[in-house]
């Protein structure tokens, strides 16, 4: 059982720890946000080093460190759009009166930048590790990648829950691209199909044949897949999801005003202090 309960252990930690993280970054004053990217582009140049080097391991180490490695290098995506730094040719609100195709194109230009960030990043996951055995960071990478697109149409079509506090306040006008409605017509394909995934990744983990390597890489992801599908869920049911990370939104709360440093002995009767 341990073969399975901490595989899955680690991938919930990991996605928890690692979202908590990144809201906290992007909640940091704005002149912050170099130094983070900085810092963000160095692992993600770790992570592909460490999905090149543990392509070759079909060990149940060299799962670890591809699951990890194609997690770090999603984070970099993240942190880029959440950041700023790779949105769209467009940062304009979706004007009221757009509609059907005119919306949705309007809704791609604001962020097209990060959508093609991702296929280069797709592409070079995928040039590091190919033909090798250990493919667990590629799919790590190719699954959330997957699972975002389902949930930004979902949104785009309409959910009960937005989850526009994610947002920082340079992307609120992202927001007027989404729209509020108990559930929408994809929403019951994309959660069926999320849900077959996970039972299928499951089902291959859980294999009498599997390989440690196997049933570890299988529960990397399909607990990956299980907690993607439980984001789709927040989005329909009356759940605040960022109840999750509220220790990574403190970081976007507003400092209190200074207090006047004032002690009614330093000043004599009949004065002011200093403007």
């Amino acid at each position: 059982m341990a073969d399975f309960a901490l595989p899955a252990l680690f991938a919930l930690f990991i996605w928890w720890f690692s979202t908590g993280a990144i809201l906290w970054l992007d909640g940091l004053p704005a002149r912050t946000y170099r130094i983070s990217m900085a810092g963000a582009t160095l692992v993600l140049a770790a992570a592909l080093w460490g999905l090149s080097a543990s392509s070759a391991d079909a060990s149940v180490l060299g799962a670890y460190c591809a699951f990890s490695c194609g997690l770090l290098a999603w984070a970099w995506q993240e942190m880029a759009f959440l950041m700023g730094y790779a949105t769209g040719p467009s940062r304009a609100p979706c004007p009221a009166e757009a509609t059907g195709w005119r919306r949705f194109t309007l809704a791609l230009r604001a962020i097209l930048y990060h959508e093609l960030a991702i296929l280069v990043g797709a592409v070079a996951v995928v040039a590091v590790t190919w033909g090798q055995p250990n493919q667990v960071g590629t799919w790590t990478y190719l699954l959330i990648w997957g699972m975002r697109q389902s949930a930004k149409l979902n949104v785009f079509l309409g959910a009960r829950n937005l989850n526009e506090n994610f947002l920082p306040p340079h992307l609120r006008y992202l927001g007027s691209f989404f729209l509020r409605r108990p559930m929408n017509l994809l929403f019951p394909f994309a959660v069926t199909l999320a849900t077959l995934l996970t039972a299928l990744l499951f089902h291959l983990a859980l294999a009498p044949g599997a390989t440690d390597f196997q049933a570890a890489g299988f529960t990397f992801l399909g607990t990956l897949a299980a907690l993607a599908t439980l984001e789709h869920w927040f989005l329909v049911l009356p759940i605040p999801a960022e109840a999750l990370w509220k220790w990574g939104l403190r970081s976007r709360a507003a400092p209190k005003p200074a207090q006047p440093d004032i002690h009614p002995a330093r000043f004599r009767a009949g004065t002011a202090p200093a403007a």
